[in-house]
């Protein structure tokens, strides 16, 4: 009985493809740039919680730093850590931890996407989103973590929102319902895209 070979022969790639399909590796040094981005992230976080803590324990030093950090130009310093100053610091620090995860995302994301497989199947510790990342998903991801990034900067604004004028307060506002749209466009293509893609046409 004779056995059918249905595998696709190989082929040798051509040498200016191969070439060119090496270049994707020159994406390696901007993505070890991020991880020291994430690292200046972290520190500062740590400055501004240890700040914090000192504040709340009486240092003078970083009751001071923390006002700083707090006063808006324009608007009356506070004297002692008030419950609007903790709370202003506290978006602070999660602002920076959503930056953070925003970095962690393009990071293993884009260089999964772009550059190489990372092979995490059955990893205890891989992300859920990484399963099924790929470009259009880390776009839709990237698109909403901006817009929760936007919302923390938006939050702080109000609450001090006696210290800044009208048009400001309206052009704040106005660029978030910017991110929330773009991000609701770029979901709606992807869905988009994914039908054509389920339902190619006969």
């Amino acid at each position: 009985m004779q056995q059918n070979n249905h595998s696709t022969p190989s082929r040798r790639i051509p040498s200016i493809a191969y070439f060119l399909f090496l270049t994707r590796w020159l994406q390696l040094p901007l993505y070890f740039g991020l991880v020291l981005a994430q690292c200046v992230y972290v520190f500062h976080f740590w400055v501004e919680l240890s700040d914090l803590i000192g504040a709340v324990l009486g240092n003078q030093s970083a009751l001071q730093h923390i006002l700083d950090t707090v006063t808006i130009k324009g608007a009356d310093r506070p004297e002692k850590l008030t419950e609007t100053a903790i709370m202003l610091v506290v978006l602070g620090l999660i602002d920076v931890v959503m930056i953070s995860n925003l970095l962690i995302m393009v990071i293993i994301g884009g260089y999964e996407t772009f550059v190489s497989r990372m092979n995490l199947e059955g990893h205890p510790d891989q992300p859920e989103w990484l399963s099924h990342v790929n470009a259009s998903v880390l776009k839709v991801k990237l698109a909403t973590a901006i817009i929760g990034i936007s919302s923390i900067h938006l939050l702080k604004t109000f609450i001090n929102a006696a210290a800044y004028d009208e048009k400001t307060l309206i052009a704040q506002t106005g660029i978030h319902l910017a991110f929330l749209l773009s991000a609701i466009a770029i979901a709606y293509c992807d869905r988009l895209i994914s039908q054509v893609d389920r339902h190619p046409e006969a």
